[in-house]
């Protein structure tokens, strides 16, 4: 069997060429990014089998990239690699479409077998947080505000604007006018009931569109 053609994307230079390291025997990697823009960039040009990301990514955070990826390139598998062991997020992880789940205290000696796993098809989650994501999945839902309310693009204006980018900052990003985003932010801060920008920087990093 050939080997899996995998992109990498991890905001911190050191993890990204570890990584690397641990799976060039056994794969192809055949790029490696630090945001969530440059991987979604990368992976229309490179065209992996199975893209590694994280969740915490600047720019665009990895839940919403996987998103994109998922709608332009269906066939790619997705494999979360985090330092979060919240439930919420494993089990976010997996509604964006991933096909494994891994913490990066354990990718050592998990990442070689998730990407196996993934490349033949079956999906991989790290027995450090199979029994949480499991009680999330078994939990009722809440009705709590959650960033599912928002669009796509709110979610990226949401998040952008989370980071300290100023709303002309964002718009060039996002390549849209100040005033969409100006529109943007204060449609989302009355769809979520929050009224100022401290309170939408706090809900942004309590739903892990940035975080801290």
């Amino acid at each position: 069997m050939k080997q899996p053609r995998v992109l990498l994307a991890d905001d911190h230079r050191l993890v990204r060429e570890a990584f690397a390291q641990i799976l060039e025997p056994a794969c192809e990697v055949v790029g490696a990014v630090a945001d969530g823009r440059a991987l979604l960039a990368a992976a229309a040009e490179l065209r992996p089998d199975i893209v590694v990301l994280d969740i915490a990514m600047p720019l665009l955070n990895g839940l919403d990239a996987a998103r994109q990826l998922r709608r332009a390139m269906p066939d790619v598998k997705l494999i979360f690699l985090t330092v979060s062991e919240n439930s919420d997020v494993a089990a976010a992880a997996f509604q964006a479409g991933a096909a494994g789940y891994l913490l990066k205290n354990s990718a050592a000696s998990e990442l070689v077998q998730a990407v196996r796993e993934v490349a033949q098809g079956r999906s991989y989650v790290t027995p450090l947080a199979t029994q949480g994501l499991v009680a999330n999945f078994l939990r009722p839902a809440g009705s709590g505000k959650k960033t599912g309310q928002l669009s796509p693009r709110q979610r990226e204006v949401l998040q952008l604007l989370a980071e300290g980018h100023t709303m002309k900052d964002v718009a060039r990003i996002l390549k849209i006018t100040p005033r969409t985003v100006a529109f943007h932010k204060y449609s989302i801060m009355e769809q979520l009931g929050v009224k100022s920008s401290a309170e939408l920087v706090q809900f942004a990093i309590k739903q892990h569109v940035v975080s801290v």
